[in-house]
């Protein structure tokens, strides 16, 4: 082999490093995925809450809105009423004017043209004291027919009808409004969630792409570090066999030697020179004696 057991000891060493960091980053990508993965169903269990609410605020919006419906058909009914209730009255008021020769309508909308002039129009003390006597005068006439058809009982029972659908009219109105505020904030909650929803599915798309690279990352990098652990098995193996071998080369040159060394002990005994007992050894353990 022309590569020493020294020089494989460090490619291997080398190969060992890079493992272990091959290794430590392959952990920390599993770790990364882990976590993602943890965050994912964290807000994929968000989604599911949110998606509850939307469909709780869906349901009551549309409970309010059928009630608005229903409320608006009361109250059109109960104005419907009270516009032939009006008219009757104004029917009844006409009739009894034309009796006592005033008309109580055409009154009143004197009196509102007067007032009004009073407040915007400026004028002289004398002309606005002309105009307040004017005022009062209106308003007395306006007394004085209104006395007078209340005691019509046909139109009292009509003024008296007009006031009470009116107030039920009112009332329905302020239902509807309200009903329909409720409706709006219960919508306006469904919308915001709609969009905390469609915010919180975009991220957890993010994640799980982030999580699929990942993986695949930590994939590549668990190849690369098999490789090395290949690599590494590979390279003891060889180191294995080199110092095998080594250790048999050794071996066999210790053996020469001590073969050349016992053959000229043994060229000694044979010429009778005298021997000492490690020449004796040596002789023995090379089969000679």
């Amino acid at each position: 082999m022309s590569d020493t057991a020294e020089d494989l000891i460090k490619d291997k060493d080398k190969l060992q490093v890079r493992a272990n960091d091959l290794k430590e980053k392959r952990n920390q990508l599993h770790l990364k995925s882990k976590k993602l993965a943890d965050e994912r169903d964290s807000l994929n269990s968000s989604i599911r809450d949110i998606r509850n609410k939307i469909s709780d605020h869906k349901r009551k919006r549309d409970e309010l809105n059928e009630r608005v419906k229903h409320t608006k058909e009361q109250r059109n009914k109960l104005n419907k009423s009270y516009s032939e209730v009006k008219k009757k009255i104004e029917d009844l008021e006409r009739k009894r004017s034309s009796t006592t020769g005033a008309n109580l309508n055409n009154l009143r909308k004197q009196l509102r043209a007067l007032e009004n002039e009073q407040m915007t129009q400026p004028m002289s003390p004398k002309k606005e004291k002309k105009l307040i006597e004017i005022i009062s005068d209106i308003h007395g006439k306006i007394k004085e027919q209104e006395d007078i058809l209340n005691k019509d009982p046909k139109l009292k029972k009509a003024l008296d009808e007009e006031k009470i659908l009116r107030q039920k009219a009112e009332k329905q109105h302020d239902i509807v409004e309200k009903l329909a505020t409720r409706a709006q904030e219960e919508h306006e909650h469904m919308i915001k969630l709609i969009k905390q929803l469609e915010n919180t599915t975009k991220r957890v798309n993010e994640i799980q792409e982030l999580i699929v690279m990942t993986k695949i990352e930590a994939d590549t990098v668990h190849k690369e570090f098999i490789d090395c652990v290949d690599k590494i098995h590979d390279l003891e193996r060889k180191i294995t066999a080199t110092q095998e071998e080594k250790r048999k080369t050794k071996k066999a040159k210790e053996a020469t030697i001590a073969q050349k060394e016992a053959s000229e002990i043994f060229e000694k005994f044979k010429r009778g020179e005298k021997l000492s007992t490690e020449d004796l050894m040596t002789l023995q353990k090379a089969g000679l004696i």
